[in-house]
């Protein structure tokens, strides 16, 4: 979807935000962009005709292995970013709580790596920019 204000893209994407029974929080380490080499939760595009719930849920299993279910939205984050050809975008991204009900860890497509992280963990991982902030304001507190 294009802004007709100024012509800025905007790519309508999902994230799904997991933490496990001891509180870690589910991550990928992104193998492309944006920000590859950093980990993050899992996400990406929304595909037409899919509600970011529904990609959350996808883009979880794609990029873990495993089966979610989406709960609410915790938020929407802008992020501005560059298409591979240089031309601005924005990144509406809506980040859904997902409850794990199946499936077995491990890196699938765009994720160079997957796993649980403890906030200890997190604290010293090359992050996403704002990842944690970001899930702070949305209330979400790994342990």
């Amino acid at each position: 979807m294009d802004n007709a204000e100024n012509g800025t893209a905007v790519v309508l994407c999902a994230g799904g935000v997991a933490l496990d029974d001891a509180g870690r929080l589910l991550v990928v380490l992104r193998s492309n962009e944006p920000n590859p080499g950093l980990w993050s939760v899992p996400g990406g595009r929304v595909e037409p005709g899919e509600t970011p719930a529904a990609a959350a849920v996808r883009e979880v299993a794609e990029e873990t292995g495993l089966v979610v279910e989406a709960g609410p939205l915790l938020g929407v984050l802008h992020w501005e970013s560059h298409r591979a050809d240089g031309v601005p975008v924005v990144l509406e991204i809506h980040d859904h709580a997902v409850t794990v009900v199946g499936g077995e860890l491990g890196a699938g497509d765009d994720a160079a790596d997957a796993r649980w992280m403890s906030a200890a963990e997190l604290a010293s991982a090359r992050l996403t920019p704002l990842l944690l902030e970001t899930l702070a304001e949305f209330g979400v507190h790994p342990r």
